[in-house]
């Protein structure tokens, strides 16, 4: 049998049954989405409805939607640069937490008493809100920016720091082993060993994270006031009882959400082999 006749062919069945299910996980999403804009445009519509309906922020809003990039100065500026502003402390909080939590999160990993001695403290301040921390963050930093990245980093450096230990105590006897039998050196066993075997656990820990950094800014830029981010964009919009701006920045922050937790997957899948992840 040659090469040419041990290569599956896609047949036009095949090729149809694929074609079909990508257009089903395409059109079953939009399906539901068009039934909860009926369901909610309906009980907007009901007398003492306080919210606008899906119409009535459209044409609201319309003038949003259509000039997400003006910038008129100061604090006036488009969606697309409240979000910026917002990605950009995000990006910034967020690398230092991946930075610490990882390099922490190994060294707890490797040595059973630093775990035991700070995982009640761990514990402790992963569970605290990200609203609870402005206030300490505002009064020890005096500025609204570095308080900002302060809240970004002590609220997503948790999931990573505790998921980087735990895959680094999953790491199996057998592996450590052939390690000290061969005699390798720390650098090597740390990036042949150490790290691949960790690496899906960090990655879990860094998905939770992400989602994690943009909640908290969100609740950051809406207590600090005068800086440029959609926090502060629906705070504003509050204080004017823009009821239609406000639910369009949460269509916003949900779309940059679920657009970063994607981008964190496809990372994933480019550096993780399938049989890796989790």
């Amino acid at each position: 049998m040659t090469l040419a006749q041990k290569r599956p062919i896609a047949t036009p069945f095949a090729l149809s049954s694929k074609w079909k299910e990508r257009l089903e996980d395409i059109i079953a999403p939009l399906i539901v989405l068009a039934g909860l804009l009926v369901v909610w445009q309906l009980f907007s519509s009901l007398p003492g409805a306080t919210l606008p309906g899906p119409i009535k922020v459209v044409q609201e809003t319309w003038i949003l939607i259509l000039y997400p990039f003006y910038d008129r100065g100061g604090t006036d500026k488009g969606l697309f640069w409240q979000v910026f502003n917002s990605l950009q402390r995000v990006a910034i909080g967020y690398s230092l937490a991946a930075i610490v939590g990882i390099s922490v999160g190994i060294i707890v990993g490797l040595n059973r008493r630093i775990a035991k001695g700070f995982d009640p403290l761990f514990q402790i301040l992963r569970t605290v809100p990200p609203l609870a921390w402005v206030p300490i963050a505002l009064a020890a930093l005096q500025q609204n920016q570095p308080a900002a990245l302060f809240v970004i980093f002590i609220t997503a450096v948790w999931p990573i720091l505790i998921n980087t230990a735990v895959g680094v105590r999953q790491i199996p006897q057998d592996y450590n082993n052939v390690a000290q039998v061969l005699q390798l050196p720390r650098s090597e066993y740390f990036f042949k060993i150490l790290f691949p075997a960790a690496l899906p656990y960090i990655f879990t820990g860094l998905r939770i994270a992400i989602g994690l950094a943009w909640l908290a800014i969100i609740a950051a830029e809406i207590v600090m006031s005068g800086i440029v981010g959609i926090g502060f964009f629906i705070w504003n919009a509050y204080q004017n009882s823009a009821v239609s701006e406000i639910i369009l920045a949460l269509v916003y922050i949900g779309l940059v959400g679920w657009a970063l937790d994607k981008l964190m997957a496809w990372i994933q899948t480019l550096i993780l082999p399938e049989s890796q992840r989790q």
